[in-house]
């Protein structure tokens, strides 16, 4: 039934659902990439819509930015619509300077300057599925697809005052930070269902180096589609 920030019907979302923050991103991954694709809700204009991928139902909804937001639709996609697995499909920023820009990572834990997991009494440490993280690497070695997996951090601030969060991460060997990979992991812990977050490296916090407008679009496509490719396989193994 429709929730306060999701106007959808009983049944409208498939049991996975890939979660960009950016609804202009989850209109593009549906249009572009799926078939037979229905919007279901866009409350606020958070748009989110259900169709099919290699014959697979698969549905795409929006977070917003940050935990809070993301927190709201995880939980709403959950307890509403019973959805079993979700997968964040982002950008982040780099820390390790090993990176490169337009690299694929998936976070096989998340650290965080946020009270959220605490206060939710979220298990740690804070960590996806781990057979998803499986399926993700079986997918990008059958698709030839390189993915590096480790630490990424999920901030509160974006707007840092100075660098010392990137110094200390970087020396930590976190690998890149983004913002809601921690609220996703966690609510999805304590509900019970399958969560894994996979991004692409669209900016360097060591070196400085961003990606125009345009590489970002066809960068982030190949990641976009190697994580519908992830979702069918996660759904039809399950």
């Amino acid at each position: 039934m429709p929730t306060p920030h999701i106007s959808a019907s009983d049944g409208a979302f498939a049991e996975t659902v890939l979660m960009p923050g950016d609804p202009l991103r989850a209109r593009h991954i549906a249009e572009s990439f799926m078939d037979d694709v229905e919007q279901v809700t866009n409350v606020r204009g958070m748009a989110g819509f259900t169709g099919t991928f290699a014959g697979t139902p698969v549905s795409v909804m929006a977070s917003g930015m940050g935990m809070p937001s993301a927190a709201i639709y995880v939980t709403e996609l959950i307890r509403a619509y019973g959805v079993k697995r979700i997968i964040r499909v982002g950008t982040a920023g780099a820390y390790a300077p090993s990176l490169s820009l337009r690299a694929i990572v998936a976070a096989t834990d998340a650290v965080t300057n946020s009270n959220m997991a605490t206060l939710l009494g979220a298990p740690t440490p804070i960590q996806p599925a781990a057979r998803l993280v499986d399926v993700l690497r079986e997918t990008a070695t059958a698709r030839s697809v390189d993915v590096v997996t480790g630490t990424v951090f999920t901030s509160d601030i974006f707007y840092e005052p100075d660098d010392s969060a990137q110094r200390t991460h970087t020396e930590a060997g976190v690998l890149a930070v983004e913002m809601e990979t921690a609220a996703i992991y966690s609510i999805c812990a304590l509900e019970g269902i399958e969560a894994l977050s996979m991004f692409t490296i669209t900016d360097h916090l060591v070196t400085g180096e961003h990606l125009s407008s345009d590489d970002r679009q066809l960068t982030v496509d190949e990641m976009l589609v190697l994580g519908l490719h992830t979702a069918v396989a996660a759904q039809t193994s399950a």
